[in-house]
């Protein structure tokens, strides 16, 4: 099994990637973009952990020790001895082909696999950036990484059965998540259904069919959701809802899965939700 980690982007998913994955006494390496965002991603991370000490789910030995695996780094060669390396940066198809052809440069062992944590990109567009297309696959994690259960396992038409395995096992002997299966469509399984709904949910305040209240609570009192639509977008990002809906939309091309002007425009405007500190919401 895996024991030598990298990821690439250490935001709020990469940030809880590792934090996971050094929590099950793996070595883990996060690369970032400069030092100021290596030092963020240190921060968030250590942060994560004391909140995990304050609530009971791990004491301060263990936030100790977890620390103790994890480097934040902006050294791209650190990543050559690495047997898993996750990408988890945002969902941009360029940048992401991109970062996949410099790591299969850096990455020594031929066998290790490359994987995306993409909420909706091809697996295949990235797998061809790459000369070793049967390593490279989706393991696509869920917000909070540390709280959230699943894993999307998704393999493109040119991964080979045994990094399905292998990446497979991993998500659940090492981390403990529960994997389901997914072929490589635009939104996978969960997105696939998710997106479309939040959309509804946008359109239909756009249009002044409800209020953004009435909606999240008709939603979560009427339906036992947990969280309501709009105030979801607001944790999921709301450029990350807008990026999966335009991937949607444009693997499918149906109108439904257009998406609303309010969301392009506040996405324009920087109201992202919890990470900007507004959104439907102000945080």
């Amino acid at each position: 099994m895996f024991q030598r980690i990298g990821i690439i982007g250490g935001g709020l998913m990469g940030s809880g990637i590792a934090e996971v994955c050094a929590r099950a006494g793996l070595d883990v390496v996060v690369l970032e973009i400069s030092e100021e965002a290596a030092t963020a991603a240190g921060v968030r991370i250590a942060g994560s952990l004391e909140r995990a000490v304050e609530r009971g789910k791990i004491d301060s030995t263990t936030r100790a020790e977890t620390l103790g695996r994890l480097r934040t780094s902006t050294d791209w060669g650190l990543l050559s001895d690495r047997r898993l390396i996750i990408e988890a940066v945002v969902e941009n198809a360029a940048l992401k082909r991109e970062l996949f052809t410099k790591v299969d440069a850096l990455v020594e062992a031929d066998d290790a696999i490359l994987a995306s944590n993409t909420s909706s990109i091809p697996i295949a567009d990235l797998a061809t950036a790459t000369q070793r297309p049967e390593v490279v696959v989706g393991l696509h994690f869920f917000n909070p990484v540390p709280v959230m259960a699943l894993v999307e396992v998704v393999p493109s038409i040119l991964t080979a059965e045994d990094t399905v395995d292998r990446v497979g096992r991993f998500a659940r002997e090492s981390l403990g998540k529960t994997v389901v299966h997914a072929t490589d469509r635009a939104g996978f399984i969960v997105n696939a259904l998710l997106i479309p709904y939040l959309i509804d949910a946008i359109r239909m305040v756009e249009a002044g069919h409800a209020t953004r209240d009435d909606v999240d609570h008709g939603m979560k009192l009427g339906a036992a959701h947990p969280m309501g639509p709009l105030e979801l977008c607001d944790l999921i990002g709301n450029d990350t809802v807008l990026a999966v809906a335009e991937s949607l939309h444009d693997e499918f091309g149906e109108a439904r899965l257009t998406p609303p002007a309010l969301l392009r425009r506040m996405v324009g405007g920087g109201l992202l939700g919890r990470k900007s500190g507004r959104g439907f919401y102000d945080y």
